[in-house]
């Protein structure tokens, strides 16, 4: 194993700014292990390795915190702590509070290029509680790491062993004292959950620890890591639990409207993203307190951040809380410039990439924000074909520099799984504009057109480069069962394709 002695490094890379260059999209869950599922350990160092070797300045990832139901890491339990099952048992071993044939000793499935994530969710904990039994919560690191974290962390902790306490179920459905976060409730089951509390924070201790190893090695080697922020919490996690106050909910703390998407380019029905909508007017009144902790948190463990679903800022979309899909449901007004601005108030030099996409034409207001805040906006372009030229995703339509471009996202099919089945009429005007013949090229030429683009940064996922079919898309919205699973396995890029990337990088000045 690669001695990464100087994974405590100092941060290199001095400015802040979207420098122009080339990224890699791929979750931290994709990543290759020995134990069902990436992790922050020696797969994550040799993969800024890899990006290093390719020429690429860039790691986006999906959002890092703990998943709920589906394991979607935009459904997360809290939008501060970091998840467990991206802590690396290896590491733990090497730390003197695990041994290897313990970890061998269980199942973490079978398939080197899925996740089984019911196996995970068995035997995760249990792997992690042996390692906390011999973890002392006397040393002075864990003891300044959960002063530091106070904020959010007593919270979390006690929201987490509560839900292991009650059988996972969620927090609506907890006896009503505790429910309604009743004080002495609270105060009872803080002295009878005390051991899994701080097993809890025993995880987010390691979690963090192992994250800013592997941010500081990155930005050692010159690597920038662009982390992903939700807009939204799910409705079971711990800042509804906590902060009633802020969401829109009935008295049992359930949402009767939930968050949503219009039908758009991502799914013809709409989406119902179930999480509760904020109440703006109550956030205002303490200025956006909550919101500028979450971006300073967010600002120590990336580069750069990537604000999902920017236009709902502006205008948000919401359904009923038992809808199907997202084809009936409301539009309302977002907190706008006011959320922004604080924002900008505790960003500092912080650079913020905004994923305005949202239907033809864009909604009103959204172009307006972001021009405003100087944040810059993405395009995709396997977007960029199916309209006229004067498409936005088109390349030769770029108003200006300050942008990201995707060939597809985390929740797009991947460019070989998109363009299968579509017929040579239907691609005649993208062979035209790539300038190519056949079904076969069109993933390279994206790629080609990406990097030759003007956008300051171009991001490939980590799918494409590999030139995989749908087998190995992320996610597709509206849909359960198969998201989120997908990992690298033991497929490599070949010494060819990896010189194939170098010089794109070169050529194109990323």
């Amino acid at each position: 194993m690669r001695d990464h002695s100087n994974r405590t490094g100092g941060n290199e890379l001095g400015s802040k700014e979207l420098t122009r260059g080339a990224g890699v999209l791929l979750a931290i869950t994709s990543l290759p292990s020995s134990y069902g599922i990436g992790t922050l350990g020696e797969a994550a160092f040799q993969f800024v390795d890899l990006l290093v070797d390719l020429k690429q300045r860039y790691w986006q990832v999906l959002p890092i915190g703990p998943t709920s139901f589906g394991n979607s890491p935009y459904q997360s339990y809290s939008a501060f702590a970091g998840n467990p099952y991206l802590i690396d048992l290896d590491d733990l071993v090497k730390d003197g509070l695990l041994q290897e044939t313990e970890i061998r000793s269980f199942n973490w499935g079978t398939d080197d290029a899925d996740i089984d994530y019911a196996t995970i969710y068995e035997n995760r904990y249990k792997i992690l509680r042996m390692a906390f039994s011999r973890f002392s919560a006397k040393s002075e690191d864990f003891l300044v790491f959960t002063e530091k974290s106070d904020r959010w962390l007593s919270d979390y902790s006690l929201y987490t062993a509560l839900k292991r306490h009650f059988g996972d179920i969620e927090w609506q459905s907890w006896d009503v004292p505790l429910r309604d976060r009743d004080p002495e409730a609270v105060k009872e089951y803080q002295e009878i959950l005390h051991n899994d509390i701080m097993f809890c924070k025993f995880c987010q201790y390691e979690f963090f620890k192992q994250w800013i190893q592997l941010k500081q090695y990155a930005n050692s080697r010159g690597v920038q890591i662009i982390g992903d922020m939700p807009l939204y919490v799910a409705s079971d996690s711990v800042d509804v639990w906590a902060h009633r106050e802020m969401f829109l909910l009935e008295p049992d703390g359930r949402p009767n409207v939930v968050a949503g998407a219009a039908p758009d380019a991502f799914s013809e029905s709409g989406q119902v993203w179930g999480s509760p909508v904020y109440d703006w007017n109550v956030m205002e009144e303490d200025g956006f307190a909550w919101w500028k902790a979450r971006m300073l948190e967010n600002m120590e463990l990336f580069d750069v951040i990537r604000l999902d679903h920017f236009s709902g800022l502006v205008r948000y979309y919401t359904v009923s809380a038992d809808a199907e899909d997202g084809r009936n449901g409301k539009w309302s007004k977002g907190p706008g410039r006011k959320l922004t601005d604080a924002m900008t108030e505790v960003l500092g030099d912080m650079r913020v990439i905004v994923e305005d996409i949202g239907p033809k034409g864009g909604l009103p207001g959204v172009k307006k924000l972001k021009t405003k805040t100087g944040w810059p906006g993405i395009k995709i372009l396997m977007f960029a074909f199916d309209d006229d030229t004067a498409n936005e995703h088109l390349p030769h339509n770029y108003q200006d520099t300050n942008m990201v471009v995707y060939a597809g996202t985390h929740d797009n099919e991947t460019i070989v799984g998109y363009f299968r089945d579509k017929s040579d009429y239907e691609l005649a005007y993208l062979y035209e504009y790539l300038n190519i013949h056949y079904k076969e090229e069109i993933p390279d030429a994206l790629i080609r057109a990406a990097y030759a683009s003007i956008a300051d940064v171009a991001i490939i996922q980590m799918q494409d480069l590999m030139k995989l079919g749908n087998e190995a898309r992320m996610n597709a919205p509206s849909t359960v069962g198969r998201n989120w699973r997908w990992r690298i396995g033991k497929d490599t890029l070949s010494e060819e394709r990896r010189a194939w990337i170098r010089t794109l990088a070169t050529v194109y000045r990323r």
